[in-house]
């Protein structure tokens, strides 16, 4: 079964009831702790339903495979723009491959060009 990076999981490892906050929390990217007082002042507030979703999300979400602890900080934050702004990540990484393509392009243009000094030099490595 393949680990889909872009869902939302439970996070029971920094869980304190189920995991529903701190999964939010992970997946967005938040503060755990911030999210829980959200929810406790949602729920004091008089959002009477919330409970209810808290505890279907809990039963139905899966947990996070032990796989995705493991990822480095980088790798993390990637992930955690994924999830949250696509179209932005998927431009951020065309703008650094269109960069590193065009300074390959200039390094071919270098070599494969009549250069009489470049050919010389290697003339002399031989």
């Amino acid at each position: 079964m393949s680990v889909r990076r872009t869902r939302f999981y439970l996070d029971k490892r920094n869980k304190r009831f189920m995991g529903v906050c701190s999964g939010i929390a992970d997946y967005f990217g938040w503060d755990a702790t911030w999210v829980r007082v959200a929810a406790v002042a949602a729920t004091v507030l008089g959002v009477g339903f919330l409970p209810f979703v808290y505890l279907a999300v809990g039963w139905i979400a899966d947990p996070k495979p032990s796989m995705l602890y493991n990822d480095d900080p980088e790798e993390a934050r990637f992930w955690k723009n994924v999830r949250v702004a696509p179209q932005r990540t998927v431009r951020d990484v065309h703008a650094s491959f269109r960069e590193s393509d065009r300074r390959l392009r200039d390094m071919e243009a270098y070599v494969t060009s009549s250069n009489s000094r470049l050919a010389n030099e290697i003339e002399k490595l031989r």
